[in-house]
Formats: structure tokens, C-alpha cells, sequence
């Protein structure tokens, strides 16, 4: 199998596995850290170290809160933060669905995009008053990068908080000042699965989302996975160790499918962009069946968690694309562990795919 798909989740890294293993229990690495014995001692020193290396990539001034993932710091930071904020909600209309799912039942009022993906210049009107707006900093199924600062000092000129989903971009490229909580997951940076955080910027109060025993500086209680964190920090170390090269490495793909792909549409933004997400589409392709007849290539139509519910994706129909088009498009991913030889064969068995559709 070709895997193209690195926004629904990448690879494990190998550092990442290593660091991991000694806190799977071994004799001396399967203490719970919240016990005060030797082994406890480890495991909690292993938990903040992997803190550190995670902290290491966002803006300085805030503390980083471990969670079982993405999705649940988003619900933390929606919920709780709008129980401190009650001034309303905002969000904008190409948000993940761990987000917009939580927005819709906090009546939140939506930011509308452009056809090219990107945020509209924010309507002060629809800002609520010391209340929370939400903005994604990379989007998960077109790689558009929102002008996140300009948002948040939308928000703060009306004392809301400015909330950042930051896990298409967190470890590819650079987290803006401006955000006051952000969200992020391991497995988007070669981590493991089941692990994220949410990161709260100094002097801003959020209430806990779990209580029982004061884990997570009292904010999550619930016993802390040593070897999820110790991936996670691994993870996170090796993404900022590797950053440049990363993306240097993502821009030569980008380039070769740019080249391999040149009547199919681009779908939001050339620029800004992340270009390890190249979401398109074609006229006359169908987009569920290319990916049966392309089998051995793994790829998607849009978001992982929406991809079975059969809808069309909301992303594109914010961004004024039609049914028939979104059902044409498909969205392929790339990163470290993609050699350009694997690229074009995918590329390759894509375009024929299509050719069997009547499409060359």
C-alpha cells in the first residue's frame, strides 16, 4: 500500500516507538507517576520532560495540559472556556468537526471563508463580548492556512479569547502568537495515537475537565500514560529537530504532484497553504469511486472521522463549490516517510483510475 494520507494520521516514528517502550512494562518503567515511590518518580520525571518537548514547539508563556487526544481539548476548551466566558461563541465554517460539532450546540455564530478557503476578514459584529472565537490554523481537509493573529486580535479587541486548532499545523510549521488555548494531537507528528493536549496561555483561567485526583496539575484527573507522553515528547523533539528538512522534503512532493496532476483543480489557496495537503478535483471523476478502483493507494475524500457518513464535505461546500464538485474532488497527503518513487506510482495509479472513469 501507497500511503498518501497523512492528515487523517502519519506514521510512527521510530523515536517516537523507542522512547515508548520502556514505559510499556518493563521492570523498571511501568510506575505510576502520580505515586511517590522510586518508580513513580520516574514516570512523572518522563511526563515532564515529554511536557517540555512538546511545549518546545508552541508560543512561549502558556502550560500544556496532556488529554487523550485533539478532540477532547477542543471540548474541554469549548465548554469549560465558554462557562468562564459567557459572552457567546464564534467560530469559522471550516472547522473540524471536534470543534464545529461543540460550536453548533453553543449556538455560535459562524465566520465565513472565501472560495479560496481562507478566512474573510473578520465582521466585528458577528465577535461576541468576552465570549470565545475558535480559528484553525491549518485546515484539515485543504491545507488553508488562516490568518489565525488577525483573528485573535479580533477577539481581544472585544476581551473574547481566541481558541487554535493547531493540530494540521503544530510541528510543520510556526504556532502565531495570538492564540490563548490551542489544541493538539500526537499521531498528526508521527506520534502516538490516543494522546494530545490542550496548551493554555499564562493568566488565562480554564476549569477542569475531570476531577478525582488531582492529576495533570489538577486539572484532568485520571492516571497519566508515561508511554503515550514519552512518544508524544519524542515526537515533538524529533519534528523540531527535523522542521526544515521536513519541509523542504514536503515542497519537492508538492512540486512532483503539481506536475503529475496538471488538469485537475486545485481546491483553496496555492498560498497560504500547507503544501503537504493537496486537496483537487476533476470534472467527471467520482471521487469514492476512484478510491475503490485505486485500492492500493490510501487516500481521501475529505476528513477521516466524516468519511463513512457519506455527506459531502462541509469544508467545500463553505468555500462555494457545488455537490457535484466536492464529490469530485479527493485530497491526498504526504510528509517525512514519503519517497517521491511512492508519490508517483500513487499518482500514477490515480490518473488511471480516472481514465477508467472516461476521464484522461
Amino acid at each position: 500500500m501507497i500511503y498518501l494520507d497523512y492528515q487523517a494520521t502519519t506514521p510512527l516514528a521510530p523515536e517516537a516507538r523507542a522512547a515508548m517502550l520502556r514505559w510499556l512494562g518493563d521492570e523498571e518503567g511501568f510506575g505510576n507517576p502520580a505515586s511517590t515511590h522510586r518508580a513513580g518518580r520516574a514516570a512523572a520525571a518522563a511526563v515532564e520532560v515529554a511536557r517540555d518537548q512538546v511545549a518546545a514547539l508552541l508560543p512561549a508563556g502558556g502550560r500544556v495540559y496532556f488529554t487523550s487526544g485533539a478532540t477532547e481539548a477542543l471540548n474541554w476548551a469549548l465548554f469549560r472556556g465558554s462557562a468562564a466566558m459567557p459572552g457567546g461563541v464564534a467560530g469559522l465554517s471550516i472547522e473540524h468537526a471536534a470543534s464545529l460539532q461543540c460550536l453548533e450546540r453553543l449556538n455560535a455564530a459562524i465566520l465565513p471563508v472565501g472560495a479560496d478557503g481562507v478566512a474573510l476578514p473578520v465582521d466585528d459584529a458577528l465577535v461576541p463580548e468576552g465570549g470565545i472565537v475558535a480559528a484553525m490554523l491549518v485546515n484539515n481537509e485543504v491545507g488553508t492556512i488562516q490568518p489565525v493573529a488577525d483573528i485573535a486580535a479580533a477577539a481581544h479587541a472585544k476581551n473574547s479569547l481566541l481558541l487554535c486548532d493547531a493540530v494540521q499545523g503544530y510541528g510543520r510549521i510556526a504556532i502565531p502568537e495570538g492564540p490563548d488555548l490551542a489544541a493538539i494531537s500526537a499521531h498528526k507528528i508521527h506520534g502516538p495515537k490516543g494522546i494530545g493536549a490542550l496548551w493554555v496561555r499564562d493568566g488565562v483561567d480554564i476549569e477542569p475537565l475531570m476531577v478525582g485526583g488531582a492529576q495533570e496539575q489538577g486539572m484532568r484527573s485520571g492516571t497519566v500514560s508515561p508511554a503515550l507522553c514519552a512518544g508524544f515528547g519524542a515526537a515533538a523533539a524529533l519534528a523540531a529537530e527535523r522542521q526544515e528538512a521536513d519541509a523542504a522534503h514536503v515542497e519537492r512532493l508538492w512540486s512532483l504532484a503539481r506536475d503529475m496532476l496538471p488538469q485537475w483543480t486545485l481546491n483553496g489557496a496555492d498560498n497560504p497553504r500547507y503544501h503537504g495537503n493537496l486537496n483537487i478535483r476533476r470534472e467527471g471523476v467520482n471521487g469514492l469511486r476512484l478510491m475503490s478502483d485505486a485500492r492500493n493507494i490510501a487516500f481521501s475524500l475529505g476528513s477521516a472521522c466524516g468519511s463513512g457518513s457519506g455527506k459531502v464535505s462541509h469544508v467545500l461546500r463553505a468555500m462555494g463549490l457545488s455537490e457535484a464538485e466536492a464529490r469530485a474532488s479527493i485530497r491526498l497527503g504526504w510528509g517525512r516517510y514519503t519517497s517521491e518513487e511512492a508519490l508517483r506510482e500513487g499518482l500514477t495509479a490515480i490518473r488511471e483510475a480516472a481514465r477508467l472513469q472516461g476521464v484522461n
